[in-house]
């Protein structure tokens, strides 16, 4: 088999040669035959990442629709093994029929297993049940020259060297294609509301709610529990109650940004805001932001890494971001090639994605 018969049409997708792998065996080859020919390879799950970071050069782009589907379940255990290209709704899904959750991004759109760890993207219930890095057990990539790495264990507590599963959220490919993981899982309870209250303090004088969001129509308080405990701390609240957790879609706009602070500097990121739609994560220091003010999110960016922040452009309409996506190269930045050179010293996954270039 040569890597032409992997030959595909991905939706979405740029000119280029559009690989679909169908295997691990598959990605394999596909990485082997990059790091021979120097090519470079864009990982495509479901295209909703696809912006974020500078565009890496024309080469192959790999599909990993091929890679999906549930591999094992193990209810009891609170553990998944699914495909790196299982969308990220089919396998809620299928997980809400025995009432577990793998919490993950409550509104994915065509979003994969292997998109959401590779770009990081989280809950909106990460200040209570922790982001998509703490619920990766183990996990399978192929590297940059085409070796078969497993990290972790299907069990909560284990020790295995390097975390490369955890490293893995959020690097973009640059330690290797994801094409397998387990995850930890979480029961679902009988009951969950949401309630709009009148203002941030009402909302804080609950105990651990699943989530406090804040938006330009208003606050929102998220919990679950039994009946008897959702009806009781409904009673607390002076506000509008609707059954079950609501969550809100990520704003709308040409430009989308991501903005990071210390939690206790959220009330004054929201009031330094450009115009334009937010949702504001309180206690897990997070605002997604849709505004077309570019000069306004660059004021913003300088504030925000002023107090140890850092300000993202996740998603644009043009084939070039209109500035720096990431802002200030870390001053890991170094630290970070020298790692990336061990998994894939061609550097041909998702090259140039990363803050300074990586």
């Amino acid at each position: 088999m040569t890597i032409l018969d992997l030959e595909t049409q991905i939706e979405g997708a740029p000119d280029g040669v559009q690989l679909r792998a169908q295997s691990i065996d598959d990605v394999v080859s596909v990485m082997r035959v990059a790091t021979e020919e120097h090519t470079s390879v864009r990982v495509w799950g479901g295209g909703t990442r696809q912006r974020m970071g500078a565009p890496p050069p024309e080469g192959f782009i790999l599909s990993t629709a091929g890679l999906a589907g549930i591999e094992a379940w193990e209810p009891d255990d609170l553990t998944v093994v699914a495909g790196a290209g299982t969308p990220i709704h089919e396998l809620e899904h299928e997980l809400g029929g025995g009432s577990q959750t793998a919490v993950l991004p409550e509104h994915p759109g065509a979003a994969t297993l292997g998109g959401v760890l590779a770009t990081a993207r989280s809950p909106l219930r990460r200040s209570r049940l922790l982001g998509v890095r703490e619920r990766v057990l183990e996990m399978t990539v192929v590297t940059g020259d085409g070796r078969v790495v497993r990290s972790g264990g299907r069990v909560v507590k284990n020790v295995s060297g390097f975390d490369l599963h955890r490293a893995s959220v959020g690097a973009f490919g640059s330690l290797g294609v994801i094409v397998s993981v387990c995850l930890k899982l979480w029961p679902i309870p009988a009951a969950a509301a949401t309630v709009r209250v009148g203002s941030l303090e009402e909302a804080k004088r609950l105990n651990r709610p699943l989530a406090i969001i804040e938006t330009t129509d208003g606050i929102d308080v998220y919990f679950w529990g039994t009946d008897r405990d959702v009806t009781a701390t409904i009673d607390k609240l002076d506000g509008e109650a609707r059954t079950g957790l609501d969550w809100p879609e990520d704003p709308v706009a040409r430009f989308a940004w991501s903005l990071r602070v210390p939690p206790s500097e959220m009330t004054t990121a929201i009031d330094r805001l450009p115009p334009g739609p937010f949702l504001a994560v309180h206690d897990s220091g997070e605002i997604r932001l849709g505004t077309d003010d570019v000069e306004g999110a660059v004021e913003l960016r300088a504030w925000a890494e002023s107090v140890s922040g850092t300000l993202v452009l996740v998603d644009h309409p043009g084939p070039e971001p209109p500035i720096d996506p990431w802002g200030t190269v870390p001053q890991t930045v170094e630290i970070q090639r020298r790692l990336i050179r061990e998994f894939d010293p061609a550097r041909v996954i998702n090259p140039n994605r990363l803050p300074g270039g990586v």
